[in-house]
């Protein structure tokens, strides 16, 4: 099973949303899955101009010659896509969404009736798998993540996939903080490691492991006094209180 995972975190593999996607991506090794990794950070992709070439000229080929080439072809062929990003604005963050507008060579200029909803038909060999979201938020609410949510699962159907659901990680910043204190915290990352044979084996995630990764690590109120604390120390460091 080949498995290619998109980290539109700035951060990389040092931010809090790879606290969540690295033991996910343990539990898909532990499988025997092939597992790449591109961090948006790394990589050169051109925003879309609306030209249409990819359609009409160069038909599943866009003009600009930068890596989306590449990474256009490693998604094309994957049978699990993971999509990692932290919530910037309600959303994934810049450069993934820059990505993902890259993506409509690998679909036709023709409309087609899906489920009685317009959609772009894939072009052939183009691979109908999975697509999994894991995301990290600074906000204390799960709820932050619901437009987010929708925004993927409309990505899906676009791309002919199934989403297969999501590894959301509130308050995410406490994980980190609670993590070097030695915090009772190991249950989230066993449940994402989880998560990730749960994928591979059994084509879906169960619910339970899902609520283990996104489960309150404070309340609500204390949560906001910390980060609030912290924000301060930080401007009194660089004398902008």
């Amino acid at each position: 099973m080949k498995v290619v995972v998109i980290n539109g975190s700035p951060h990389m593999d040092k931010g809090n949303t790879a606290l969540i996607l690295k033991p996910f991506l343990e539990g898909v090794r532990e499988t025997g899955a092939d597992v790449k990794i591109y961090y948006t950070k790394k990589l050169k992709i051109n925003p879309c101009q609306g030209e249409y070439h990819c359609w009409y000229k160069t038909p599943g080929t866009c003009f600009q010659d930068d890596d989306m080439q590449r990474v256009l072809s490693e998604i094309s062929r994957a049978d699990i896509l993971i999509l990692a990003t932290p919530v910037y604005v309600d959303g994934v963050s810049g450069p993934l969404k820059n990505l993902l507008d890259r993506i409509i060579p690998i679909g036709h200029p023709a409309i087609e009736l899906r489920d009685g909803h317009c959609r772009h038909p894939s072009r052939e060999k183009v691979q109908n798998g999975k697509l999994v979201l894991v995301s990290n938020c600074g906000f204390w609410e799960l709820d932050n993540f619901d437009p987010l949510v929708m925004h993927m699962q409309a990505v899906s159907k676009n791309l002919g996939r199934e989403f297969a659901g999501a590894l959301l990680r509130p308050h995410g910043a406490a994980l980190r903080g609670m993590m070097e204190q030695g915090g009772a915290v190991d249950d989230i990352f066993e449940a994402a490691k989880e998560a990730g044979r749960q994928l591979v084996r059994n084509g879906q995630m169960s619910k339970d492991t899902l609520k283990v990764i996104s489960r309150e690590l404070l309340p609500q109120q204390m949560y906001v006094k910390i980060a609030n604390q912290r924000i301060q120390e930080a401007l009194a460091k660089l004398g902008t209180e």
